[in-house]
């Protein structure tokens, strides 16, 4: 498998495709071409999180104002019940990330 490697077709919907297995620590390979939360839509999430951009660009946004525009090789830690959101990804190229889900701190 290719990181690097898109779809023939690029789905409507943001595409997860796992990695490595959830057996305490999940990696995922994610593919977004313009999808953004919804409005007024916060994730908070469980456990930790740390991605990093591969491919594109992007913006998220967490409640507390805090802001950052990320783009290739740019990485972030997002701690569990941290309330965040994806503002913005890059249709061409599409966004791929990386995404290590688990109790990472």
């Amino acid at each position: 498998m290719n990181l690097y490697k898109l779809p023939d077709k690029m789905p409507i919907e943001e595409l997860v495709e796992t990695i490595i297995p959830d057996n305490g620590v999940l990696i995922e390979r994610i593919i977004s071409a313009g999808q953004v939360t919804p409005p007024d839509v916060w994730y908070d999430q469980d456990r930790d999180e740390w991605v990093v951009l591969l491919q594109g660009n992007a913006k998220l946004s967490w409640a507390n104002g805090k802001v950052i525009e990320m783009g290739r090789g740019d990485w972030v830690f997002i701690a569990a019940h941290d309330r965040h959101r994806v503002e913005y990804t890059s249709q061409e190229p599409p966004c791929i990330w990386l995404a290590v889900h688990g109790k990472l701190k």
